[in-house]
C-alpha cells in the first residue's frame, strides 16, 4: 500500500521529488540489529502532556522495551513553540476545509453537515487572511525546526492521544458533539504531521498490561520520521508489535490479511 501511494499523482513526483520506495523488512529475526542504531527522540514535557500519567507511562514502558531488546537509543529533544504549533494547525487545516466545503455548503446541502461540523465552520469562517498567512509563517519556522531536529534523531516519539478514548454521550450519536477539551486532548499529538507532513503512525501496544489502561481502553504509541522516511517509521513499528505478540481483539473485529477467504465464503453462499 505504501509503495502504491508514493507519489501517487503526477505533480508531486515532479514537486516533491519523492525518493523511490523502500521496503523495510518487517520481522525482527529477518532485519537483523538494524533497530540498534535507531535514535529515537522524546521531549519530555510534551510526552508528558497527557490527562492521565497512565498513557505517558505505558508509553515509556514501550520505549524501555525497544531500548533493552534491540537497543534503541532515546535521546531529549525539545520541540520549541508547541502551543503556536497547534494554533497554526487549527488556521490552516480549518481554512482547508472551509475551503474544500464552501461550495457544498452553496449549493444549499449546509443542513446535511452535522451540528457539531457547522459549529467548528463558524469558528474557522473567523479566521482572516493575515490569520493564515501567520499560520503558514509559523508552519515554515516549525518545518525548520523539526528538521534541525531529525538531524540528531531519526523518529520523534510520543503517546498518539492525549487521552484514551472518551466516552460517547448519547445525544452525541445524533447530533455530533462540540467538546474542544476532548478534541485537545485526541489532537494532542498529531498536529506537527498533519502540519508538516512527517510520517507518521499509531502502533496500539498489543500486551495487555503494556498497552491498555485500567479501563481497559488502548493506548498507542506515535512515531513520526523525517520526509520519505516511511520504511524507518515502518519497521520501528514492526519491531513495537512483535515485542508482544498476545493480541487483545475488541469485540467486532475483522482480519483484512484474510479478506480473500471471507471473499471466497461469500461467493459459495
Amino acid at each position: 500500500m505504501y509503495a502504491a501511494i508514493l507519489g501517487s499523482s503526477s505533480s508531486d513526483r515532479l514537486n516533491l521529488n519523492p525518493t523511490p520506495p523502500c521496503f523495510p523488512k518487517l520481522m525482527s529475526h529477518n532485519g537483523g540489529n538494524a533497530m540498534g542504531s535507531l535514535r529515537l527522540g522524546k521531549y519530555t514535557r510534551w510526552f508528558n502532556d497527557v490527562n492521565s500519567s497512565e498513557i505517558s507511562d505505558k508509553c515509556e514502558d514501550i520505549l524501555k522495551l525497544l531500548s533493552n531488546t534491540h537497543g534503541c537509543e532515546v535521546v531529549e529533544i525539545v520541540v520549541p513553540e508547541v502551543e503556536e504549533m497547534r494554533a497554526a494547525h487549527v488556521v490552516s487545516i480549518g481554512s482547508a476545509a472551509l475551503r474544500s466545503l464552501t461550495p457544498y455548503c452553496e449549493a444549499g446541502k449546509n443542513s446535511k453537515l452535522s451540528y457539531d461540523t457547522r459549529t467548528s465552520f463558524a469558528i474557522f469562517r473567523s479566521f482572516s487572511a493575515s490569520d493564515y498567512i501567520s499560520s503558514q509563517c509559523i508552519r515554515r519556522r516549525l518545518m525548520e525546526y523539526h528538521m534541525d531536529i531529525f538531524k540528531d534523531v531519526d523518529v520523534i516519539v510520543t503517546p498518539t492521544t492525549g487521552m484514551t478514548a472518551p466516552v460517547i454521550p448519547p445525544d452525541a450519536l445524533k447530533n455530533g458533539e462540540t467538546n474542544f477539551q476532548v478534541t485537545a486532548y485526541l489532537m494532542r499529538f498529531v498536529v506537527a504531521a498533519n502540519l508538516l507532513g512527517f510520517p507518521a503512525i499509531s502502533v496500539p501496544k498489543k500486551k495487555t498490561q503494556v498497552g491498555y489502561d485500567k479501563e481497559g481502553l488502548p493506548i498507542g504509541l506515535q512515531i513520526m520520521g523525517r520526509p520519505w522516511a516511511e520504511a524507518t517509521v515502518l519497521a520501528l513499528a514492526a519491531a513495537v508489535e512483535e515485542l508482544a505478540p498476545v493480541t487483545k481483539k475488541p469485540a467486532v473485529f475483522h482480519n483484512l490479511l484474510n479478506t480473500n477467504r471471507v471473499h471466497t465464503d461469500l461467493s459459495e453462499k
